[in-house]
């Protein structure tokens, strides 16, 4: 698998990166072994966690796969803090909160480090100042070799990476984690051009439009499914509408021209947009994960790209738009 630079770091990453959501809940960990062996064999290195998913579960199961799979230093480990668990979820951007969760997350990553740190959304209750002192800490600790935002707005993206970037020795944000696909192209109106500018590496999450964009749904909804599923059904659903099903048909057709799948069709289209640096993706099962692996051998066709470009296109009103 290529290796891409994560914006303007030094660090190389995969171009596809293995997420880790369902971990520990919806996926056993012998098929999470399974699923991190087909990455590691396809050469992924990046993957990609949290301290709320399965409530520290997912953490623990690649705590437990290190070494006896993977040599620590072959992986690339990227996790977040930031959110409370329970019913509200409540951001918690303190610099407590922080680092008592990145201390938690070592513990059970069974690690004395993270590749990547990232603050898992905008705190508005806590001084942004404090929120990436939090970051400089674990950095200069040794605890986080990087630091990175996740779903931050693009003035918040922006107001991050400005300030750490303004004062030697804070440690810079180099990643932006948020939700991009065919099917939610929002960020392009500020978030990507805000990481352009500050050279910020993009992580899509759920880019196959939270499972939409395999084209599964297009006659209902399989009883296996997220939609089909009550923890995961208010995720799928805002995507089960008229426009995202004419940008699925679409994708669908594609495919077939192609003889390949519409999840390597979409991931293929992610992969390849300006400033992203790994598509991350999330499978319940190692099944699901080597079709997706498959769209590592894939490059779309520039007209197909432009058909897939315009019947996703967004509106994009002043003052993004010139004129």
């Amino acid at each position: 698998m290529q290796q891409r630079p994560l914006g303007r770091s030094g660090l190389a990453v995969s171009r596809l990166a293995l997420g880790t959501m369902t971990w520990g809940r919806d996926t056993e960990p012998d098929d999470a072994a399974a699923q991190l062996k087909f990455f590691l064999e396809a050469g992924g290195t990046l993957v990609d966690t949290a301290d709320v998913y399965g409530d520290g579960d997912a953490e623990a199961v690649i705590g437990s796969l290190l070494d006896g799979l993977v040599p620590r230093d072959e992986l690339l480990i990227a996790t977040k803090a930031g959110l409370r668990p329970g019913t509200a979820r409540r951001r918690d951007g303190s610099r407590g909160h922080l680092l008592r969760t990145l201390d938690a997350s070592l513990r059970r990553l069974g690690t004395d480090h993270v590749d990547l740190w990232q603050v898992h959304g905008y705190d508005e209750l806590t001084p942004l100042e404090e929120t990436l002192a939090a970051l400089d800490h674990a950095v200069s600790s040794g605890r986080a070799r990087y630091a990175g935002v996740s779903n931050f707005a693009g003035w918040q993206t922006a107001r991050a990476a400005a300030w750490q970037a303004a004062w030697p020795g804070r440690a810079p944000i180099v990643a932006a984690q948020v939700e991009y696909s065919l099917l939610e192209r929002g960020v392009e109106r500020e978030v990507l051009p805000a990481c352009a500018a500050l050279g910020l590496g993009v992580l899509p999450w759920s880019p196959l439009g939270r499972g939409v964009l395999t084209g599964k749904y297009r006659n209902g909804r399989p009883a296996d499914s997220r939609a089909a599923s009550p923890h995961f059904a208010p995720f799928v659903q805002p995507y089960l509408e008229p426009r995202s099903s004419s940008i699925v048909e679409a994708v669908v057709t594609a495919a077939s021209g192609l003889g390949v799948s519409p999840l390597e069709v979409a991931l293929a289209w992610i992969r390849d947009r300006p400033g992203v640096a790994a598509p991350i993706l999330g499978a319940r099962t190692a099944g699901q994960l080597q079709g997706a692996l498959a769209s590592e051998d894939l490059t779309l066709p520039a007209e197909i790209t432009v058909a897939l470009d315009d019947v996703s296109a967004i509106d994009v009103g002043y003052p993004e738009r010139d004129g």
